[in-house]
Parts: structure tokens; C-alpha cells; sequence
């Protein structure tokens, strides 16, 4: 087959070769991954993002090598039949060349516009952002997957809709890719707070407003550290609205977000742990209150030095698909399974001991440690257990395990204490940021810490002498371990967080 002469030289051909080749794997792929139902992530980024970026080189290259060769022999002074580009279909040079580049141009842009479709479609996929980088994101795709959000696509939250979200994303994971690939990326990953879309264009797509319900029943089960995993039951009627659904937003945990009102605060580090200053807006009525801590007050060359920010959901709900349970969660949740059993004498203390006591380095080194502790404690201190339950041993020996490997991640440095989780005050400060009895405004009114406010007592204790009373009484806390009574004046943080 004739074409022009400018086309034969070294670079065009290599080109060629390229673009032959690339267009060849790039079908090779697709009918493996169509109808061999085989594939991963690495398999489409190959197939849509490498392969056809080598296809476009390919055909850059082309034209390159014969633009190199006319000018080449036109310093040669090389003279040929035509100066200028002359369109003869009847030369059969011209026929094949515009065949050639009529009927390529057609299947490259048809082939562009798939291969462009399902490049977007696949750096979309929850695959290719939990997957790729396997032990960068594995804490994090881990995590989302024993979330409530785990049918809900990663870009859904973290892009968002429109195309300026989606070009702001994929510039900010150019970086990630330089950092991922020379290894300068921190452990564990910092949770980009300052980066994330407003919660309004992200959650309130589910999560509307006036779609929020009125209050919940929530039903926890604790084991206590005793030789008999003693079970402690504490039911809440939890406040999250008003008592009645009808009532909308005018009161409740989410009253926080209501439309007629407005809540705003400073933060003096990026966590947003520490909030000295907060500031409450009715939009109806025009009302404005300042609520400061007294204990940490800003001067005012501080506070306009400082982002006043206005809350929404992420501010309390800062960990909704990424949430690394401590070992007293896990475990306890592990037992009431039955993953780990509950006859097996002291085993509650046992894993709580086993998983607060030492740093890993590496997943292996944990699971190997969590199961020569276990069989140790019971061969030391209840021989005919060890002797005659060891499959009940082997059991509680694979559920720490499994639940280890949720929630904790050592080459990442991820676990429990590294992100910081505002639902609640248990663990962490979370609620009690403001709600701390400490921030007051002139009149001497504080944003109260009355456990009250967010959900009411209606069971707690020990199964056989459970506390009762109906749903619109309350009951005062009884903390199983805390005679003093300490918790009516200290954050159960202060506690909660050393105990693991």
C-alpha cells in the first residue's frame, strides 16, 4: 500500500507500532473483562487510562516523524512531484492516505469517546478509589465497607456533583499520586476537614432537613471486665428531633441545623476540637448571642484571625463512612454476635488487655501476639478451659482477630486514637466541645452539658436487676465502675480515652 513519502522514516513507523499494539491490548482487555468476567483495579486502569494514553502517543508520533522527514529533506533539498498538498483521489498515494485518515479519524474518535466515557466512569468507581493504592487506602475502603454508607459511591461524598467539584478532585490527586508513588505520603492520612465539599451539596442530596425524624430507641450491650463478662444494658430514647415528627427541627439534636436557625464557630486548630467561641443566629427573629469560654477566651485580634465557621452536619458527624471503633465497641459487639463467646471466663478483660498494651508494627505481628496471649492466659490460669473448651478458645482467638483487622491498621499507623469522632462524648470530646457548661454569653446563660438535652435513660444495668421507667421519664445514670460519681463533673473522655 502506497502513502506518502514523508511517512516512511523511522519515528512514524515506531509510532505505528505503538498505536497497532496499544489498540490491540486495549481490545485484547476488554473482551477479557466483558466476557471472561475477569478483571481488577489494576485491570481498568490499564485498559482505559494506560493503554489509551499510549494509543494518543502512538498517533502523536506519527505525524511527528513526518513533519522530521519534510523538513529533513527539505534541507536536503529534496525535491518533490508536489509542493503543496493536492486532494487527487485518483492518485492511489492520496486514496490510501485518505482513506486511511478518514476512516481512522471516525474509529478514533468513536473509540475516544467510549474509552473517555469509561475513564471517568472507572476513576468514579469505589474500586479504583479503595483499591488501587492498596495499603495507602486500605484503612479507609475497610472501613467504608462496614459503614452504613457502604452502598454509597466514595465520589458521591468527596466530589460531589458538577464538573468543577470533579476537575478540583482529580488536580488535588495528582498530588496524591506523586506522594503515593515516591512514598512521601503521612500515616496515618490526614482527614482533609479543610477540603471537603459543604455537607449541604453532599449529605442533604439523602439527608434533607425536613426529612429528619423524630426521636430513636437505642439499644446498647456492654460486657464488664469481670470473670463472668457480666452484661450491662443501657437503653436511650436518643433526641435526635422533637417527640413528635410533626414538629420538624424546632427542637432535638438536629435542631443544630435547623433552616430558621443559624450556629457558628471558631475553632483554633484544624481538628476543630478546641471552640472557644460559638454564636447563635435566629433568622426569624433577628437575635444574635455570643456564647464564649470563659476558661479560653479569644482576644478580639484573635478572633478575626480565625475562620468563623458555620456548622453542619460534618461537624458532628465527622467519621460517617471511615470510623475506626475503639476495642470496647468492637468487642463487645463481637460477644453479642457470639464471634467471640461470652462463656469463656474473663475474655472481655483478656482482649481489652491484649489490644491496649502494645504497639504493632505490622497486621502479622498483632495476630500472631493476640493468639499466643490468649492461649497463654488460659493455659496459666484455667487449665481444664484450655483442656477442654480449646475450640471455644480458637473461636475468641479469630473473632479478635477479625475484629483487629476492621479497625486497626499498624502499617498505616490507623487505629481507634487517630481521628478524632464527634458523635457522642464517650471517647472522644465530641459534644462536649461546646456543650461543657463553660461557654456563657453576658447575660450568664451556658450551653449546657445536661445529658438530658440529647437522650433520656429509659433501661440500664444488669439484665436479672435491669432499671426501668416508660419512655418520657428519665433515669440518672449509674456508671458500673465510678462509685465516686466522678462522671457528673469530669468529661468521660478524660477516662474512656486511657482505657485502651
Amino acid at each position: 500500500m502506497k502513502l506518502p513519502q514523508s511517512f516512511y522514516n523511522w519515528t512514524s513507523f515506531i509510532g505505528t507500532l505503538i498505536s497497532i499494539i496499544s489498540l490491540f491490548m486495549i481490545g485484547f482487555l476488554f473482551v477479557i473483562s466483558m466476557f471472561f468476567a475477569q478483571g481488577s483495579s489494576y485491570l481498568g486502569l490499564f485498559m482505559w487510562i494506560v493503554l489509551p494514553s499510549f494509543l494518543v502517543i502512538g498517533l502523536l508520533v506519527i505525524p511527528t516523524g513526518m513533519i522530521i522527514k519534510y523538513q529533513k529533506d527539505k534541507k536536503q533539498k529534496v525535491v518533490y512531484e508536489k509542493v503543496w498538498p493536492k486532494i487527487d483521489l485518483n492518485d492511489p498515494k492520496v486514496r490510501n492516505a485518505a482513506m486511511i485518515f478518514g476512516v481512522g479519524s471516525v474509529f478514533f474518535l468513536l473509540i475516544s469517546a467510549v474509552g473517555s466515557y469509561e475513564a471517568f466512569h472507572y476513576t468514579e468507581s469505589v474500586k479504583f478509589c479503595g483499591t488501587l493504592c492498596h495499603e495507602v487506602m486500605k484503612p479507609e475502603y475497610v472501613a467504608y465497607q462496614n459503614s452504613s454508607h457502604a452502598r454509597v459511591a466514595c465520589v458521591a461524598c468527596h466530589v460531589g456533583t458538577g464538573a468543577d467539584w470533579y476537575v478540583r478532585s482529580k488536580l488535588s490527586g495528582l498530588y496524591q499520586v506523586y506522594a503515593v508513588t515516591l512514598g512521601t505520603y503521612p500515616k496515618p492520612i490526614p482527614t482533609p476537614v479543610r477540603n471537603l465539599r459543604p455537607a449541604r451539596e453532599t449529605c442533604e442530596e439523602c439527608h434533607w432537613p425536613q426529612k429528619f425524624y423524630a426521636r430513636q430507641m437505642l439499644v446498647e450491650r456492654h460486657y464488664l471486665s469481670d470473670e463472668n463478662n457480666t452484661e450491662w444494658d443501657i437503653n436511650l430514647q436518643m433526641k435526635t428531633g422533637p417527640a413528635y415528627s410533626a414538629l420538624g427541627l424546632q427542637e432535638g439534636i438536629h435542631w443544630h441545623i435547623n433552616p430558621d436557625v443559624k450556629i457558628e464557630y471558631v475553632a483554633t486548630e484544624p481538628e476543630r476540637q478546641n471552640i472557644p467561641w460559638v454564636r447563635y443566629t435566629n433568622k426569624k427573629t433577628g437575635e444574635s448571642v455570643i456564647y464564649e469560654d470563659e476558661a479560653n477566651k479569644l482576644t478580639q485580634q484573635q478572633l478575626d484571625s480565625l475562620e468563623i465557621r458555620v456548622m453542619d452536619c460534618m461537624d458532628c458527624h465527622n467519621r460517617p463512612s471511615h470510623d475506626y471503633h475503639t476495642p470496647v465497641r468492637f468487642i463487645n459487639n463481637a460477644i453479642t454476635a457470639g464471634n467471640i463467646p461470652k462463656e469463656l471466663p474473663g475474655i472481655k478483660s483478656l482482649a481489652m488487655t491484649v489490644l491496649g498494651g502494645v504497639k504493632f508494627s505490622t497486621t502479622d505481628s498483632a495476630m500472631n501476639y493476640i493468639q499466643t496471649e490468649v492461649m497463654n492466659y488460659y493455659q496459666a490460669n484455667y487449665e481444664n478451659v484450655f483442656n477442654e473448651k480449646k475450640d471455644l478458645i480458637d473461636k475468641a482467638i479469630n473473632g479478635i482477630q477479625e475484629e483487629f483487622k476492621k479497625n486497626v491498621f499498624p502499617e498505616m499507623g490507623v487505629k481507634w486514637s487517630a481521628y478524632q469522632n464527634n458523635i457522642g462524648h464517650l471517647e472522644f470530646v465530641g459534644c462536649f466541645r461546646c456543650h461543657n457548661d463553660r461557654h456563657q454569653e453576658k447575660s450568664g446563660r451556658v450551653i449546657s452539658r445536661d445529658c438530658n438535652l440529647c437522650h433520656s435513660i429509659v433501661a440500664q444495668g444488669v439484665p436479672d436487676t435491669l432499671q426501668k421507667t416508660s419512655v418520657n421519664e428519665s433515669l440518672e445514670f449509674v456508671h458500673p465502675y465510678d462509685p465516686d460519681e466522678a462522671w457528673k463533673t469530669d468529661l468521660c473522655s478524660e477516662c474512656h480515652k486511657d482505657l485502651y
